[in-house]
């Protein structure tokens, strides 16, 4: 007898509930847990006229909870680092709708991780079936809301393969990350490097030098209202500057993370003295878990060659190493990373087209652009800073 699983979606992470989400996905990855997803939605980041409308998927047997599953329904493409705009433009051209579709992701955050969450207790074979029933059921869904497809983004290496068994469409990109070999300080890094990958970096390191500044670490629970206020400025600042908009997270976003979730968090203060004292002027906000230091937002008031560089990826390292963190990731996109000693790592997506010429169509990309990117990531590979053998 095969075992029923029930489904259901919730407009709001907290129908589901704080204990019955943290049993399930646990709080080893700050962007999975309940108050990460549940600050989005009470800050307004999510919902309302956002394009991301919370559908979070709450999975029973028995009474019991046995898995979750973030997901939303969307108008747009932004804020999820897995590009589809083409998709959506191929579909637009044969006067089809793209939007509404489904997405299952921690939104404005490419972070590797669970997607779907299933409880222990359920055994290995239980867990193929439900997985195939949780596929039947966002099908009914895309039926019931009219919308194109479900897409699950940035899942880990054992989903993929999961979803590549359930012969779903999947997409392989890469991110930078950086690995700590038990480094000993920074010096004791970069001495693994060529001679003139090596002088680069002190290089760039030391053109900030004379600049008067200094960095420094708040934790979570450290942090002022004074503090948040200047690295909020920051954020918004370079986000206007570099899109033309204060950026996808607000004030009170932030706010909520630090009062719910600051133990998981990080707070670089850059400030520099000057003729009138010392004054801040960059920022940066990092997360933390047991085995990876991660860089999100940060921000600058002023134009510094150089302060982007130190404050999210030196600064990052510096602290990685002094705290014996093993990875250090820095954020989406970024090959400059690569000279600087962040490797290449593989990155992966499932997908559900439902309209079947378009579904062949996506298919044979994903199958192109699989080639392209193991080919860029080798390519990559072969540029990296480090001496041979290392």
């Amino acid at each position: 007898m095969s075992v029923e699983f029930s489904f259901q979606y919730v407009n709001q992470i907290k129908q589901i509930g704080k204990p019955a989400w943290s049993s399930l996905m646990g709080q080893s990855n700050p962007f999975t847990r309940y108050d990460f997803l549940h600050s989005l939605e009470v800050s307004g980041c999510v919902g309302g006229a956002s394009g991301w409308q919370p559908m979070h998927v709450k999975v029973t047997h028995a009474g019991q909870s046995v898995a979750v599953m973030p997901l939303y329904l969307k108008t747009h493409s932004y804020g999820e680092y897995v590009f589809d705009w083409a998709w959506a433009q191929a579909y637009a051209r044969h006067q089809l709708d793209y939007y509404p579709k489904l997405v299952s992701a921690i939104p404005f955050t490419p972070v590797c991780g669970k997607r779907i969450a299933i409880a222990p207790s359920v055994q290995v074979g239980e867990q193929t079936l439900l997985l195939q029933q949780l596929s039947h059921y966002l099908d009914g869904l895309l039926d019931k809301l009219s919308a194109s497809g479900w897409h699950n983004l940035f899942h880990d290496s054992e989903a993929q393969q999961k979803f590549r068994k359930a012969s779903h469409l999947t997409r392989l990109g890469t991110q930078f990350h950086w690995h700590n070999r038990g480094y000993s300080d920074f010096n004791d890094f970069v001495a693994t490097m060529s001679s003139r990958k090596r002088k680069n970096i002190l290089k760039e390191r030391r053109q900030l030098d004379d600049k008067g500044l200094s960095f420094r670490f708040v934790k979570g629970e450290d942090v002022t209202e004074s503090d948040l206020l200047h690295f909020v400025a920051c954020y918004q600042a370079t986000y206007d500057k570099r899109s033309g908009h204060s950026g996808y997270l607000n004030h009170a976003f932030f706010s909520q993370l630090l009062a719910s979730m600051a133990d998981a968090i990080l707070l670089l203060i850059v400030e520099q003295q000057t003729s009138h004292g010392v004054i801040p002027i960059a920022a940066a906000l990092y997360f933390t878990s047991a085995t990876t230091l991660y860089g999100r937002y940060w921000g600058s008031l002023v134009e510094m060659d150089g302060l982007h560089f130190e404050t999210c990826y030196y600064q990052g390292i510096d602290y990685a190493i002094t705290h014996g963190v093993q990875i250090f990731d820095a954020g989406a996109q970024g090959e400059h990373k690569v000279l600087r000693g962040f490797e290449p790592v593989a990155t992966y997506s499932a997908h559900e087209i439902k309209h079947p010429g378009f579904r062949v169509a996506i298919e044979d990309f994903t199958q192109q652009e699989r080639q392209q990117i193991n080919h860029y990531m080798a390519q990559l590979r072969k540029v990296l800073p480090y001496k041979k053998g290392d």
